[in-house]
């Protein structure tokens, strides 16, 4: 028999950690594993397009004053800017994906997940993902061989401003072990999408079991 799966309301899935602790692995195998379950929510930047990108698959690109008219439109869940560059959560298409029973991964920090979880309250679950120590978070920054001493001691200062923030989040899982650790953040997901309150189809299926 196959199973029944009832209605249910969307959730936005929001992954966080300093850089290094693996955010990006642990995204992209869940969005392998879910097919299209789950979508990764595509942000809205002022930031050039760089080569090999493609507008509406890695971002929305647009300019600073079309970008700060969206802003006054409250058209976007979050928004920040970094670097001098905008970067935003459009909120049409993720009520539509939530609507519809689909799920939002975000890649955010915790400024990000912050705005999300005061606008979109219960729709939100976040995990911070941590390293098993500072110095296996500093030897895999040292690892990628790609920064100059001066960037990762601003990485080293950053992951530990991030890690502060632990305490926000409704999950939080150590990345000793990249199997182990998706395992968990995948069974966190199956959990919370679980959920009585996002099972619309709920109602009306025990309404028919009583009759």
């Amino acid at each position: 028999m196959a199973d029944l799966e009832l209605p249910r309301r969307g959730l936005m899935f929001i992954l966080s950690s300093p850089s290094g602790a693996g955010k990006t692995t642990i995204a992209r195998r869940l969005l392998t594993a879910e097919g299209d379950a789950l979508a990764m929510s595509v942000s809205v930047t002022t930031r050039p397009i760089r080569p090999g990108e493609v507008d509406g698959r890695d971002y929305h690109f647009t300019d600073q004053p079309r970008f700060r008219q969206m802003v006054a439109e409250d058209a976007f869940l979050e928004w920040a800017e970094v670097f001098g560059n905008l970067y935003a959560t459009p909120r049409a298409a993720v009520m539509q994906e939530l609507a519809q029973g689909r799920d939002s991964l975000f890649d955010v920090d915790w400024q990000g997940a912050q705005q999300l979880s005061q606008s979109s309250g219960t729709d939100v679950v976040s995990v911070f993902l941590l390293p098993p120590s500072i110095g296996e978070l500093e030897h895999r920054l040292r690892t990628r061989g790609t920064d100059s001493e001066h960037v990762i001691r601003g990485r080293m200062d950053r992951a530990r401003a991030e890690m502060s923030h632990w305490g926000e989040y409704d999950y939080v899982v150590v990345n000793d072990d990249v199997d182990a650790c998706f395992a968990k953040v995948r069974t966190i997901l199956a959990a919370e999408r679980l959920k009585r309150a996002r099972q619309t189809g709920l109602i009306a299926f025990t309404r028919g079991l009583v009759g």
